[in-house]
């Protein structure tokens, strides 16, 4: 009798302590600095939970739906590690600092133990004050309220896994400041722009129709598959057999193949690799949603509201082929995730694609120049936002090139000047601004000059590819009225480029690295690379 009046007296107790909290909101975790910080999670209806932290005491009730929301006031940077404790909950080791987004595709996601100067990196890796938050890949049809991840602290060994780009950009970042930084890293190489956006913001007016209707299509099937889970089970019947008795032989000759020289035609499976049914979920193993919207809800949705300084974006080789309507992809993206957080306009900066593919001459149809003129573009509407190029640290062989660390570093400087008071930093190279015809050539002048314009070489270059000149400029292109484009001759005069050919004796247009894979070499002194450009406005020619 005693123990059922003992059960019954503690049974009130044990709900009320039953609170539910995002991962992100997990021991190591990092809070951002200097602004209001909201606090949120789970419990029952009408549950008063109190959030008790640096001095603070934050209480609020759960809603309707079982969400309760607290905002601390803006803290001071701290490297003491602290609790907090929400109702019965405590988070350990918390710090307050610096937090940034860093999100895109693969690019994004290399590792930092993939680098090109990794053992170096990792031996210097070891900062309890530098953190990551690594959110595990997964889809979702609507926006879901948590995600799979985890906190750590930078290491020799977690660090191996942590994001090149993003690794580099804290370090920088925690070298300048002196506070803790923190990364929170949602990422998934080979996946559009697209798919990373919510579909409200597809749906804005304009609307991208086409994207719009793949994902209702999407829902539908998706949909189906709810209804019907043994089209479910036999995918994954069928997808372990072939895993089983197709897949170790492919991926043997897909190994060969990519060691030769791969002049053969490229291996194909014994028999195709079997389709998810589901157009909401991974596709299949060997590839990556393409499902408008899939990925934000899932990756991006659950942390809206963590409180951050900014993000960094390394995407649109999945775009590659889109250049124009990235021109409106890209804004909308940018414009999507900041009404979501409530922050207004947050920092946010770009990294510009990098050369890839063996197309070394301009020509008039490439497709990479107009996503990476997209993202120039960009910054030139959208307020605070930055680029960081990387056309010169790219790998005309590998679409991920291991020269990271120049881009990670770029960033951080743009982070700087953009979002940590200096104003006069020199964080870009040279920006084009206008031309003016000289007799038989043209005048090139440009913004962002620094201490002056200089020709350069790369920081970091790929195995086999062959340094740029240091005696020349090379990477412009020019054209007469006829349209037609020809390597050009150019020389840097005080704070212009001067730029002419022999077979244009009247010349209208200007390109400089207009190229998927261009050799230039235009930089300032600062040694950061020219942004590429074009002085026309000729409509992309039709695909050939």
């Amino acid at each position: 009798m005693k123990r059922s009046i003992l059960a019954c007296l503690l049974l009130p107790l044990l709900a009320r302590s039953e609170v539910k909290l995002p991962s992100v909101f997990s021991d190591h975790l990092v809070l951002q600095r200097d602004t209001v910080v909201p606090i949120w999670g789970w419990a029952k209806e009408g549950e008063p939970i109190n959030v008790e932290f640096a001095g603070q005491t934050k209480t609020a009730k759960a809603d309707a739906t079982g969400k309760w929301l607290v905002k601390l006031d803006p803290l001071a940077a701290s490297a003491e590690p602290r609790e907090m404790k929400i109702g019965e909950r405590v988070i350990k080791d918390v710090l307050v600092g610096e937090v940034w987004l860093a999100s895109g595709q693969s690019n994004m996601g290399f590792p930092l133990a993939s680098a090109h100067n990794a053992d170096q990196a990792l031996a210097a890796a070891g900062d309890p004050l530098l953190r990551f938050f690594t959110v595990q890949n997964g889809t979702a049809a609507e926006p879901q309220n948590d995600l799979r991840g985890k906190w750590d602290l930078s290491d020799p060994n977690t660090a191996k896994a942590f994001s090149a780009v993003a690794y580099f950009f804290a370090r920088d970042l925690r070298a300048k400041l002196g506070v803790p930084v923190a990364i929170l890293h949602s990422s998934w190489g080979g996946t559009p722009a697209q798919a990373w956006l919510s579909m409200d913001a597809l749906r804005e007016s304009p609307p991208f129709e086409n994207y719009v209707k793949s994902y209702e299509a999407a829902l539908i099937k998706h949909r189906d598959v709810l209804d019907h889970p043994e089209k479910m089970e036999a995918y994954r019947k069928d997808l372990a057999q072939w895993q089983k008795e197709v897949a170790p032989a492919f991926n043997n000759a897909m190994k060969a193949w990519n060691a030769g020289s791969k002049t053969s035609p490229k291996p194909l499976p014994a028999r195709p690799e079997p389709v998810n049914p589901d157009p909401m979920d991974i596709p299949s193993p060997s590839s990556r949603p393409g499902t408008p919207s899939v990925i934000f809800n899932a990756k991006i949705a659950p942390l809206v509201g963590y409180a951050m300084r900014g993000a960094l974006w390394y995407q649109g080789e999945a775009n590659g082929g889109g250049g124009i309507e990235y021109r409106t992809l890209l804004p909308r993206l940018i414009g999507d995730w900041r009404k979501r957080w409530g922050q207004g306009d947050f920092p946010f900066l770009i990294v510009q694609l990098a050369a890839w593919d063996m197309d070394k001459n301009p020509a008039p149809f490439h497709q990479w120049p107009w996503l990476r003129e997209a993202q120039a573009m960009t910054i030139k509407t959208v307020p605070t936002t930055a680029l960081a190029v990387s056309m010169d640290v790219g790998d005309p062989k590998d679409v991920h090139p291991k020269g990271k660390e120049p881009v990670g570093q770029r960033l951080a400087l743009a982070a700087r000047k953009l979002a940590y008071g200096e104003p006069a930093l020199i964080a870009s190279g040279p920006v084009f601004h206008e031309t003016k015809a000289e007799g038989g050539a043209m005048r090139v002048t440009f913004t962002d000059i620094g201490s002056g314009l200089a020709i350069g070489q790369a920081p970091w270059r790929a195995d086999g590819d062959t340094p740029w000149p240091q005696d020349k400029l090379v990477g412009f292109a020019i054209a007469g009225e006829d349209h037609q484009w020809y390597d050009a001759e150019a020389s840097i005069k005080g704070n212009s480029v001067i730029v002419s050919s022999p077979f244009v004796t009247k010349p209208i247009a200007v390109r400089y690295a207009w190229a998927n894979s261009p050799r230039c070499n235009l930089y300032n002194r600062e040694n950061l690379p020219a942004v590429p450009f074009r002085s026309d406005d000729w409509p992309m020619p039709a695909k050939k």
